[in-house]
């Protein structure tokens, strides 16, 4: 395919743009849903989902967690972001605080229960965004397809 062309349909194709929060909680577990959305096989997924027009990265994972686990969180700060090498778009990880609480599956449609990991215990078959983020909150190497950009801080 000639630069011309690859041009062309990329620009064709605007990239989703996507959050994903991790809940982090005193002990170091993390929060993930169990995802059973119709048409997709089951994973294990961090809160999040699309941004909203004017939104930044905290205030879409804000509300995203919110919205499907009922938890109001602390601390939100942005620890890096991801690009779907194959231009399906890019995730913002934002990583915050459990302030209290016990999460509950507001939209049972795509989550049929949200449960606490220990970082170094991960269920297998998660999403593919939430692998990547839960990636690189604990430096290892991506999967396959992806990039990251990991801020400092």
């Amino acid at each position: 395919m000639s630069a011309e062309s690859r041009l062309s349909a990329a620009s064709s194709h605007r990239p989703v743009v996507g959050v994903g929060m991790l809940v982090l909680r005193a002990d170091n577990a993390v929060l993930l849903g169990r995802r059973i959305k119709q048409g997709e096989s089951m994973t294990w997924c961090l809160p999040g989902g699309h941004l909203e027009a004017a939104e930044s990265f905290e205030q879409g994972a804000e509300r995203e967690t919110l919205e499907e686990t009922g938890l109001i969180v602390t601390g939100s700060r942005v620890f890096g972001i991801a690009v779907d090498l194959a231009g399906s778009g890019i995730v913002a990880g934002v990583a915050a605080e459990h302030t209290g609480g016990d999460p509950a599956a507001l939209e049972p449609h795509v989550f049929d229960r949200w449960e606490w990991y220990p970082l170094d215990g991960l269920p297998g078959q998660l999403f593919p965004a939430s692998a990547v983020l839960l990636a690189m909150w604990r430096r290892e190497a991506l999967p396959a397809g992806w990039s990251s950009h990991y801020f400092a801080g």
